[in-house]
């Protein structure tokens, strides 16, 4: 979808489940949230990564000069990222980036940033 707007109208999702919050909601505010993180990211082709044989995924990875960089994606401040983890061990990446309804900080290799201050110039400014 080219908006998040058009995912919610096409998917038949009702406005009161947003405004309310209700079940159906909790299950799809995941879609959303990656559908506008992909609208603000989408100048710097991203793919998706999800491992053989296994529940793992990454929602998004992105190339900036010659680094591969994995991009999680939480709708909430539930912080715990198991795929992420495993691809950055696996590839023995340092830097990963972690997008969520928490601000933004820096643990280690993995920077968090906040959904409201995201978009694709700032990622690009900002990546190491």
């Amino acid at each position: 979808m080219l908006d998040v707007g058009l995912l919610g109208a096409l998917s038949g999702l009702d406005k009161s489940s947003i405004i309310n919050g209700n079940q159906i909601f909790v299950e799809f505010k995941g879609a959303l949230t990656e559908q506008y993180v992909f609208q603000q990211i989408k100048n710097l082709e991203p793919y998706y990564w999800s491992a053989k044989n296994s529940k793992g995924e990454v929602d998004f990875l992105v190339q900036v000069q010659e680094k591969v960089i994995p991009i999680e994606v939480k709708a909430e401040e539930n912080l715990k990222s198991k795929s992420l983890k495993a691809f950055v061990e696996k590839y023995k990446l340092n830097t990963s980036i972690r997008i969520s309804m928490s601000n933004y900080r820096k643990e280690d290799i993995l920077l968090n940033y906040p959904l409201y201050g995201l978009y694709d110039e700032f990622l690009e400014n900002e990546l190491p």
